[in-house]
């Protein structure tokens, strides 16, 4: 789009309100209906230009936007795009709504920018055309490459020549301080991406804004790189943060800086919310110069109690005492739920860690979800997603795969810190609370702390790592790659999701780093060791209830918790969340038990099928039946009872898959691995036993978790219950079907005699005691 063509872009009238913009010569217009369109490929001059044009559609339609991030390139540091997002995104402020809404363009290889991406929708009403001003005619030019990193912050300047970037000269500032002097003007709020120079001044910044506000400002953790030592990362907290002092209060507030490649700082973690009283500006300000002996003392006092821990794929200097980061105010709210809850149902658990006397972490999980671990409890997200958003408290959750495929809730916790300690704790107490029923597969994030938790507390159990958090380390580490170099990306996503077997995925992945000059990278040398816990290929064996690998399952509160989501509404909402979702699956149990799935085959095994299977898992059996029709099975060879088939796909001789069958058992393996992975024959195999001409499914391939019964009678299945616990699973099996029996009989007067009466007799079937 050139000058000519923007002009005439920028040239709207609101239907409504005749709404009058002005033009790149200053002149005011006013003609006809809107003609601003904006798509991916829409090329500016300039990333000015960008902005400009995203001010005017954004002021057409109602909102007003900010700048967002913007990446660098990896070879000389210019910047290669930029992102621009609607003012109300993220969570920083009361005011902002976390609106999706954004708009990215990335410079291509004619020096132009298109956009590349874009949201157009928000999740706030629009303000009428009209009440929002347009944009200026003078543009503020957006940071350009810079020889030495220069704050985007007005009145911050970089003090690199005086310090390394991650240096903190913390002897200077409170000799600069209690001599008056100001180095760093306050000039409004942090915010998530904000760039620096150095770590030195970001915390000047920090601790400047802290002072205007009305509080303090003390140094925390920060994290070292795995390969050179060097500091990647550092945190800045509330005075008030942790309970190790009468004085801290547990105060959640904090601030955290990001090393980039550049060797810019930026803020990638922020939480502006205290948990206390803020002082007057003018009476911190005060307090901080007349306590700058006190703050020397009390950092000194900090760095000695640092122990120096291998933690998110780095080092980290974290404190020998434990801190947690639940407020102090939860502890006792929970504790007070839990025991009326505990009233009410017998098999209600919870379990809170003390260390030296402090109130860590937080585990529960009620008489329902321990009963739904005894049947769905094979396999289970460990979902972790307060620790990727700036959420206000660490709740985690144990969820599984009920027998619709829906999400059942298996317990949940509040984790007070994201060591090894924490995460052992949690997974001892869920075990505990599970009678001791291990996971067949978990799927989690691949921090070293959960990795190494996993390994000691499930011994056995495959970790599968969270995809989400995979699609982001993606982002952070080929990031430029992936967007930019469609060869690439083809190459990549080829050797990770196509790949048939080991020797193959290895041939790929070193054509791979080898093509692209990517031998050294630090992170995929750590990918490719840990490529059984991630690549689809090493996965197909092990069960994982159909939950797809290149997907992680939905938060099972949805948008009910949230960042925001204060104490005085949390219980409410967690107790919505539970029974809406628990409401989802007594409709599905109900459709499954009176409404029929039609057939569409003659096959007996279909009609076997749907009396068994509830409707969803029928229908997932029913595609596979019928997509079989269209694949041809070829006998290859027997070995003695043993018979091999190729089945391939009609007119596509690539897609074929090896079946091997034991004529003397039916026992059936194919080499696709459905069966093992999801717990449903594939295609491949019903085509082999209809080539065999078997009218019945041999029951070990109806797996009881997913048929209608799956909620009753599973004792009944002894191959499923081998080696639990038969007691703790008939006490949660029973005190559920009481729990329902209990709430029809007292609903009358009727009702309850009749209840009684069945009770009495029931008693005297099982020759109870009077």
């Amino acid at each position: 789009m050139n000058r000519q063509e923007f002009t005439n872009a920028m040239t709207v009238k609101s239907k409504q309100n005749g709404l009058e913009l002005i033009n790149f010569d200053g002149h005011r217009v006013n003609e006809g209906e809107s003609n601003v369109e904006i798509y991916v490929g829409l090329e500016f001059d300039s990333a000015e230009d960008a902005q400009e044009f995203y001010s005017l559609y954004a002021a057409h339609l109602g909102f007003r936007i900010r700048v967002g991030q913007l990446y660098r390139s990896r070879t000389d540091g210019s910047v290669i795009s930029r992102r621009f997002v609607c003012s109300k995104e993220g969570f920083q402020t009361n005011a902002r709504t976390g609106c999706p809404a954004f708009v990215r363009v990335q410079k291509n290889d004619n020096e132009r920018w298109a956009i590349a991406n874009i949201h157009t929708e928000h999740n706030h009403e629009l303000e009428l055309p009209g009440q929002i001003c347009p944009p200026q005619t003078q543009r503020k030019p957006l940071p350009a490459t810079r020889a030495e990193p220069v704050s985007t912050r007005t009145g911050i300047r970089s003090h690199e020549w005086d310090n390394p970037p991650n240096v903190i000269d913390l002897k200077r500032h409170k000799r600069e301080e209690a001599e008056g002097e100001s180095t760093v003007g306050f000039s409004g709020d942090p915010y998530k991406g904000l760039e620096f120079g150095s770590a030195d001044e970001a915390y000047r910044f920090y601790h400047s804004y802290a002072a205007n506000v009305g509080f303090r400002v003390r140094i925390g953790q920060l994290f070292r790189s795995k390969n050179d030592g060097s500091i990647t990362s550092r945190r800045f907290v509330c005075s008030k943060e942790g309970h190790q002092h009468p004085s801290r209060v547990g105060c959640s507030a904090f601030m955290r800086i990001q090393r980039q490649e550049t060797g810019l700082w930026v803020v990638d973690r922020l939480l502006l919310e205290h948990n206390h009283e803020l002082s007057f500006p003018t009476e911190a300000t005060k307090k901080r110069s007349g306590a700058s002996k006190v703050c020397k003392e009390e950092v000194m006092g900090e760095l000695e109690n640092l122990d120096l821990v291998e933690t998110n794929g780095g080092f980290s200097l974290v404190k020998r005492g434990r801190e947690s980061n639940i407020g102090s105010d939860w502890y006792g709210v929970l504790l007070e739920y839990f025991q009326s809850r505990q009233a009410e149902d017998l098999g209600f658990f919870y379990a809170i860690e003390a260390d030296e006397g402090k109130c860590m972490n937080v585990f529960w999980a009620d008489g329902r979800s321990r009963f739904s671990c005894s049947q769905f409890g094979d396999t289970v997200f460990f979902d972790t997603t307060y620790r990727r958003f700036s959420y206000t408290v660490p709740f985690a959750s144990f969820v599984g795969v009920n027998h619709h495929r829906q999400p059942v809730l298996m317990g949940c916790a509040l984790i007070a810190d994201e060591s090894e300690e924490s995460f052992t704790w949690v997974f001892q107490s869920w075990l505990k609370a599970m009678a001791g029923r291990y996971p067949l597969s978990i799927i989690a994030d691949q921090d070293k702390a959960i990795q190494h938790s996993i390994a000691n507390v499930f011994p056995g159990t495959h970790h599968r790592f969270s995809a989400s958090q995979i699609m982001v380390k993606e982002q952070e580490n080929l990031g430029a790659l992936l967007s930019m170099d469609n060869e690439f990306r083809y190459e990549y996503e080829t050797c990770v999701s196509q790949c048939q077997t080991g020797n193959e995925f290895d041939s790929a992945w070193n054509r791979l780093v080898t093509k692209y000059n990517l031998r050294e990278n630090i992170w995929l040398k750590e990918m490719y060791r840990m490529r059984k816990s991630w690549v689809p290929l090493y996965l197909r064996g092990t069960f994982f209830a159909g939950i797809l690998v290149d997907g992680s399952m939905k938060p099972y509160f949805g948008t009910l918790l949230t960042a925001q989501t204060p104490l005085n509404e949390f219980l409410l909402r967690y107790e919505k969340g539970l029974e809406q979702r628990r409401e989802e699956e007594r409709k599905e149990d109900f459709n499954s038990f009176n409404i029929q799935v039609a057939l569409h085959t003659k096959d007996p095994i279909e009609e076997q099928c749907r009396r068994l299977y509830t409707i969803t898992m029928f229908k997932v059996f029913q595609k596979e039946l019928l997509e079989c029709y269209g694949y041809v099975g070829i006998k290859l060879n027997m070995e003695g009872v043993i018979s091999r088939f190729m089945v391939q796909k009609c007119g596509n001789g690539d897609e074929r898959s090896t079946v091997a069958v034991n004529a003397s058992n039916l026992n059936i393996s194919c080499s696709c691995r459905m069966f093992e992975c999801e717990g449903i024959l594939c295609r491949h195999a019903l085509k082999v036993f209809q080539i065999m001409n078997v009218r019945e499914l041999p029951s070990r391939y109806i797996l009881h978790r997913w048929t209608k019964n799956a909620k009753y009678g599973i004792l009944r299945d002894t191959d499923s219950g081998g080696g639990q616990d038969y007691k703790a699973l008939m006490l949660w099996s029973l005190r559920e079907e009481a729990g329902s029996y209990i709430e029809a009989g007292v609903t009358s007067l009727e009702k309850y005699k009749l209840a009684f009466e069945i009770i009495q007799e029931g008693r005297r079937t099982l020759s109870w005691p009077s």
